[in-house]
């Protein structure tokens, strides 16, 4: 496939077998091969509308987009076009908990229950703060799962989980809470600060950064945002996917199992379109970005982004620390967290050891890698199969890591 320049900072790139699509925006002399890359997604694996935006020590080195802004439709993709990133947002929550640590407003070695007495009910009274960042509290699930007017009532939803016997021994193994992880994140943050971590994150880290991301959309930014959909496509290697081999396929078949069960914990499942659904603030997995929005805000974790930084570089570090690793209990494969963030490994690869970040299940990703002073992210609005490691994300990192000289 060829991609050739078209302007000032434009590209033009024809996929392989299929029509040509115009990439839009800028890209730093050196990094030409993400731009490639970028187009080459649209001709071999099936984009029809997304955006990367990476940035290298605080300074922003690849912005563009293309296709169009709805999955099935012909407005196309703009600029300032946002979309839903599903669990991308659990790296943006978790943030807010690490932010309050780091200003001595919460303890993440404290119990939960020190913050949220109604929370030690059913065993939990020794659950840690670290816990809820780690995937290792026990509570993936919730025996009776909440209708979606449920899970965007704050309250309703607190109580839920408050009331939820763990499923196993808090601390002693991890499983992904593909769910319940925003709920518990919300909670602490209402008890610790008064105010939801949508708002949060609006006021704390969105306004401070300028940042286009949302837990919450607001009514007035609703019209930025476009319909997101499944398609198919050639499946991964080597990467999770929501099929990869027998265990996993039948841990998804199973509705008595614990993978089918944590992520029916909204029962059934609103839909991403739905806007009462993109207004509900929901930490885990309804947070809505542009691609530069996310790359911006992982790279105000390592570095300075226009004199503005979030954590400092010993909370960093405690973050990418590893604290889970191995077999996980709801995604069955082995994986890797740190505190809040999935880690650089087999089921989730970043750009190097160092890196972290969060993936959102169907193909949008952010990350931060503090040793090359990378921060990437990537939006679509094509879902696919994939469960962590889409292959669109995957080519565009390997055009970094080219870039790079890697």
């Amino acid at each position: 496939m060829a991609v050739t320049p078209t302007g000032t900072g434009g590209w033009s790139g024809r996929g392989e077998g299929t029509r040509d699509v115009d990439v839009h925006g800028t890209v730093a002399g050196g990094f030409e091969p993400v731009g490639e890359a970028f187009a080459r997604n649209f001709g071999t694996l099936g984009d029809r509308g997304a955006a990367v935006a990476v940035y290298r020590d605080g300074r922003k080195v690849v912005d563009l987009w293309a296709g169009v802004k709805d999955v099935d439709g012909t407005e196309p993709w703009r600029r300032d076009t946002a979309q839903v990133v599903r669990s991308a947002t659990k790296g943006v929550a978790a943030a807010v908990l690490l932010l309050l640590h780091q200003r001595g407003e919460l303890d993440l070695e404290a119990p939960v229950g020190h913050y949220w007495p109604e929370f030690k009910a059913h065993g939990k009274e020794r659950l840690l703060v670290r816990h809820v960042l780690n995937h290792r509290a026990g509570l993936p699930v919730l025996d009776d799962p909440l209708t979606p007017a449920e899970a965007a009532d704050p309250p309703r939803a607190a109580e839920a989980v408050a009331a939820q016997a763990p499923t196993w021994e808090p601390g002693t193994d991890h499983g992904y809470h593909a769910l319940t992880y925003g709920w518990l994140v919300d909670e602490l943050v209402r008890r610790v600060t008064g105010r939801g971590c949508g708002e949060w994150i609006a006021s704390e880290i969105a306004a401070p950064l300028g940042l286009d991301l949302w837990v919450g959309l607001p009514d007035e930014q609703a019209h930025r945002v476009g319909t997101v959909g499944r398609i198919e496509g050639p499946e991964p290697s080597g990467a999770l996917r929501a099929r990869p081999k027998r265990s996993v396929t039948d841990a998804y078949a199973d509705p008595a199992s614990l993978t089918r069960r944590t992520f029916a914990a909204i029962t059934p499942f609103p839909d991403h379109n739905d806007p009462a659904f993109r207004a509900a603030a929901l930490p885990a997995a309804n947070g809505i970005a542009t691609a530069d929005g996310l790359a911006r805000f992982y790279a105000s974790l390592i570095g300075r982004v226009d004199g503005v930084r979030l954590l400092d570089p010993a909370t960093v570090e405690a973050a990418r620390a590893e604290e889970s690793a191995g077999p996980d209990r709801v995604l069955v494969v082995g994986t890797r967290f740190g505190l809040g963030y999935m880690l650089h490994g087999s089921a989730s690869p970043f750009l190097a050891p160092g890196s972290f970040g969060h993936p959102g299940r169907g193909g949008s990703l952010g990350f931060a890698d503090p040793e090359s002073g990378i921060a990437f992210g990537y939006v679509t609005n094509g879902f696919r199969r994939t469960v962590t490691a889409d292959p669109r994300a995957q080519a565009l990192i390997r055009a970094v890591r080219a870039a790079l000289g890697g």
